[in-house]
């Protein structure tokens, strides 16, 4: 019997998306998620798929955003364009997804046609990437790779705005020194055109203390007690020297997939004979060429396990895709891809491989001849609060890269956010008719954006408070100044703040204050260099200057093309 066909239906046009109630209230309440989990004491959120599965407790953007299922197009959008920059940058995501959904809710309450919010905002944008990029920036610092104080402050940041981590003031150094420690090993000391950087692998560890936490050098392989019994001592080709053998290529004996095509085989002929028997002379040759380890991404038959365990060859497969490119770089060896006769120059070397047992774990550890490879055993109390230190630990790695490729930073704790606005409401008061003739707007719809653009900004820093405390701005510098919840004001501000969000500064009598997003009167931020209110301590909060850069461009043009969307055309069959 056949089943009834539906006609196909036709596809749902949708006009002016953004002026739905639907979607009003589904960005307010992705708004309102993002903000709750912002800086040190964000609040944490609680991921479950409604199915089962693996739960997840965190406040960083990576595992937020992937957790949450959009089913509105817009949010898809706004979604999909911070996942792809936290793909590429790590940091930043809850900034970029804050300040993007802040300019969406201000630019709406203008009265201003999108393309002129779009064109006047595209100009703010080039506003603040060329002061980021101008010596005059005073919210930018360099860093020095000779001093390790600011590149502490980077990974510091990091780790303190990620409160699921659960660590204290005495972890967050010891993680933070550990992780600099593990990155600068990878770090190459000869120069040149060709040098590239090294490899850093995570492994974690559930159960022992946080300060129990550790670098080894080359790559630590998780392997049974009784397997590592029965393969030390290795085979070596010199005192110093242990030949390795490096596979892709899956040796479990199986025939390769054809595709769509046929393998004509003879009856008298078995294949899977043939196939083991190929495998077989494969370690003949392992074997003839006194390699000591034979490392293989996949599986390895048990046949040839065991011959080549009765040659003195020490065995390591389902290591994975992931742990390939750490391997090449540390041995010099080339993957192989074929069962068939194996080159003697696609062989690499090891220094060692010995024993480590770490808590109820043992590890095959192998040692290279260089230092281009570390293996950073991340130990924390629980599975929960280390997948969050894992990925935390992951972002300062990264962070570190990018900071090595352009070594600078931007002051963090919400003091960039609120200079920023200082700086385009400064910049706004003095602009020019004739960049007001190039956008084809007026004065007053220009101050209106640079507004709307500034408060979006501050709004971003007092995401950080989450206790009821005040926000306050100083009229001279624009930094970002917190006072505890329940503090009388009326006593005077000089009393209550101790220093400014990213630490640079401290508290002054002769300082003006004012509430955050209130109206005052700027003065040009460059002013007011170089007085002696600056923090000599060492600590600085900091975030990373390309990860940065990128969340604000990517939030503000995320922010045109969905008030530029005019039409949603949807398939609902």
């Amino acid at each position: 019997m056949m089943s009834r066909v539906e006609p196909k239906k036709p596809s749902v046009c949708t006009s002016g998306p953004l002026k739905q109630e639907i979607i009003s209230k589904s960005l307010s309440a992705l708004s309102g998620i993002v903000k709750s989990c912002y800086g040190p004491s964000g609040r944490l959120k609680y991921i479950h798929n409604g199915i089962g599965g693996k739960v997840c407790i965190t406040s960083q953007s990576s595992a937020l955003l992937d957790g949450c299922s959009a089913s509105h197009p817009v949010l898809k959008v706004l979604i999909a364009s911070v996942c792809t920059h936290v793909s590429r940058f790590s940091d930043c995501g809850l900034f970029a997804a804050i300040l993007c959904c802040n300019l969406i809710e201000n630019f709406q309450r203008t009265a201003l046609t999108p393309r002129t919010v779009i064109k006047i905002s595209k100009h703010l944008l080039s506003l603040c990437t060329n002061y980021f990029k101008s010596e005059e920036c005073d919210c930018r610092v360099a860093v020095d790779f000779g001093n390790s104080k600011a590149l502490l402050s980077l990974v510091c940041t990091v780790l303190t705005s990620k409160p699921a981590c659960m660590l204290t003031i005495k972890e967050t150094d010891y993680i933070s020194a550990l992780l600099l420690k593990t990155f600068l090993s990878t770090v190459p000391d000869e120069m040149g055109t060709n040098i590239s950087l090294g490899k850093s692998i995570i492994v974690p560890v559930e159960g022992p203390r946080v300060t129990d936490s550790a670098l080894f050098p080359g790559l630590l392989i998780e392997m049974p007690v009784f397997e590592l019994g029965r393969h030390l001592p290795v085979k070596r080709l010199s005192p110093g020297t242990i030949q390795v053998a490096l596979f892709s290529v899956s040796l479990c004996g199986e025939l390769p997939d054809t595709g769509q095509g046929m393998v004509v085989v003879q009856s008298d002929v078995s294949p899977e004979r043939a196939m083991l028997d190929q495998l077989i002379l494969l370690g003949q040759q392992i074997v003839k060429d006194q390699v000591g380890i034979l490392v293989c991404q996949k599986v390895i038959h048990p046949s040839l396990k065991q011959y080549l365990k009765g040659h003195c060859v020490m065995v390591v497969d389902r290591v994975g895709a992931a742990a390939m490119e750490p391997l090449r770089q540390m041995t010099g060896a080339e993957p192989i891809v074929s069962l068939h006769a194996v080159s003697s120059s696609c062989y690499g070397a090891l220094k060692d491989a010995v024993c480590v047992k770490y808590a109820s774990k043992q590890f095959l550890q192998l040692i290279p001849n260089n230092t281009l490879v570390w293996s950073l055993v991340l130990c924390n109390r629980n599975e929960t609060t280390l997948d969050e230190l894992k990925r935390a630990c992951q972002t300062a790695e990264h962070v570190l890269r990018l900071t090595l490729k352009q070594p600078l930073a931007l002051l963090g704790g919400g003091c960039t956010e609120t200079h920023l606005a200082f700086y385009i409401r400064h910049k706004a008061i003095d602009v020019s008719s004739s960049i007001l003739e190039d956008l084809s707007c007026s004065r007053a719809e220009y101050q209106i954006v640079a507004d709307s653009f500034c408060r979006s900004l501050e709004s971003v820093a007092r995401c950080l408070e989450h206790d009821g405390g005040e926000i306050l701005t100083d009229t001279s510098k624009g930094h970002f100044w917190s006072v505890p919840s329940g503090t009388a004001l009326d006593s005077g501000v000089s009393d209550f703040v101790l220093h400014c969000g990213c630490g640079l500064y401290q508290k002054q009598q002769h300082l003006n204050w004012t509430f955050l997003g209130s109206q005052y009167n700027t003065v040009r931020p460059q002013d007011c260099c170089g007085d002696n209110s600056r923090n000599s301590s060492d600590q600085l909060v900091l975030d990373c200057f390309a990860s940065k850069c990128s969340g604000l461009q990517v939030a503000v043009e995320t922010c045109h093309l969905i008030m530029d969307l005019s039409y949603i055309i949807e398939d609902k069959n």
